[in-house]
């Protein structure tokens, strides 16, 4: 059965609703997950990458990322006020309800962007967050849980995320119809979630604002990571985190996955190793 709502619960509401009301349509708007202070430590953090970052003002309509928009990745390593919302409870609550059967090893993180999505900005061409383990056909087995925390105000007019509800349980070839799509709005401080297989999309900006979210998503942890956390936030930063926050982004093992010898870090590599001449 196909729903056209997205459920709105508060994060005041029991776990057990909430993994509920996600299970069922795929997505889910909850309110009241951070507070304007963190919010703004946030975007203090991340204001001198996201100045940096070059806009296209020239869309092709074919790119995945639409123009007009700013995109910033490796967010653990550029913000401690984002490794706090990596480790928020909820998310980690429902990561264990929503991808515990399939979760031998726990989960982990899998990305982290910052998107500020400008005026003129498209749509997005919709699309789900396990397509690229296209080893499973749809609807495949949970894998991967999203949140999108809205740091401004996601409004319709201003590119608030476009989910379809009910989609994560569709077959390969079923095609969302106009009606079925939904735009994501939400004040500041609330956080959408939806499933990996929960077709979705940024939406068109239609109005003279910009709209601020970060995205941060989780995966089993026996699958390859989408974003390379290890380049992303490399050993001598890592080695700073949290012992919960390092074995979230992956360093730690997961069953005899992701062993290593942390002597390599300390010893020359082959390029400075003495040699015998030609």
């Amino acid at each position: 059965m196909t729903t056209t709502q997205i459920p709105r619960l508060s994060a005041d509401d029991s776990i057990d609703d909430l993994a509920e009301a996600l299970d069922r349509s795929g997505c889910l708007v909850v309110g009241g997950m951070a507070g304007a202070a963190d919010l703004e430590s946030v975007v203090a953090e991340l204001a001198p990458h996201m100045d940096a970052t070059p806009i296209t003002t020239e869309d092709d309509p074919a790119a995945f990322y639409p123009g007009n928009t700013r995109r910033v990745t490796a967010l653990v390593a550029r913000s401690a006020n984002v490794g706090s919302l990596v480790l928020d409870p909820t998310a980690r609550a429902l990561c264990d309800r929503l991808l515990g059967k399939n979760a031998q090893f726990g989960h982990q993180l899998h990305v982290t962007a910052a998107l500020s999505v400008g005026p003129g900005a498209r749509s997005q061409v919709l699309h789900r967050e396990e397509d690229p383990f296209d080893y499973f056909p749809p609807p495949r087995p949970n894998l991967i849980l999203a949140t999108m925390w809205a740091v401004t105000d996601f409004r319709r007019e201003n590119g608030a995320t476009l989910l379809v509800p009910g989609s994560h349980r569709w077959p390969a070839d079923r095609e969302a119809r106009p009606e079925e799509i939904v735009s994501a709005e939400m004040p500041a401080g609330s956080v959408l979630f939806w499933m990996g297989g929960t077709l979705h999309g940024a939406g068109e900006n239609t109005s003279d604002e910009w709209r601020y979210g970060v995205i941060l998503t989780y995966s089993l942890g026996w699958l390859r990571q989408e974003e390379n956390q290890y380049l992303d936030v490399p050993a001598r930063i890592a080695n700073q985190l949290s012992p919960e926050l390092k074995a979230m982004i992956g360093y730690d093992m997961r069953g005899a996955l992701g062993f290593f010898d942390p002597r390599v870090e300390n010893e020359p590599g082959p390029m400075n190793a003495s040699r015998d001449p030609d």
